[in-house]
């Protein structure tokens, strides 16, 4: 019976994968990157899922309904699975993936705990004061961490109403994106 558990899906895995493809197709906007935005590169496309991510798990952790938390537990699964896989994919030795995807984990708690916070307390300097040393390093062009910070802000209002049922089936960022 023991190995029937583990062959079960869990009950939000589903929508955990659907809700963080919608984050990555956010963060795959191409208005996001360039010259004047975040640098196209593999480290400005995590940083970038990294922050829609961390506003989803944001907005379902906080939710009173249990599914609310542990859907955000099935969204942070899916991007460490996809982050896993991605690194293999690339070539990078099995031996080495581990410490990779820990080393990302480590990196975005750090984010989404920073983002959190200064969302919490409606600091927009704070806001971008994270975002500023998370994705440019400390160096933002000129206008792109304001750009970066009032989009995480609409994002992340737009989520703090969103029904829990469209989240549920795997909506988000619809009206934001």
């Amino acid at each position: 019976m023991a190995l029937l558990g583990l062959l079960r899906r869990r009950p939000h895995e589903r929508a955990g994968f659907a809700l963080y493809t919608a984050a990555v197709e956010a963060a795959r906007d191409p208005a996001l990157y360039g010259p004047e935005a975040v640098p196209d590169t593999l480290d400005g496309r995590f940083d970038l899922i990294a922050l829609h991510v961390a506003l989803l798990v944001r907005r379902l952790r906080g939710d009173p309904d249990p599914r609310g938390p542990a859907l955000a537990q099935a969204v942070f699964d899916a991007m460490f699975a996809d982050m896993d896989m991605s690194l293999r994919e690339m070539g990078v030795g099995d031996m080495s993936v581990g410490k990779r995807v820990k080393n990302m984990w480590e990196a975005w708690h750090g984010r989404a705990r920073a983002y959190e916070t200064a969302l919490e307390a409606g600091d927009r300097f704070a806001l971008e004061e994270a975002l500023s040393r998370n994705v440019w390093r400390g160096a933002a062009p000129g206008g792109a961490v304001e750009r970066l910070a009032d989009r995480a802000m609409g994002l992340d209002a737009v989520l703090a109403t969103a029904r829990l049922d469209g989240l549920v089936a795997g909506r988000a960022f619809g009206a934001a994106a």
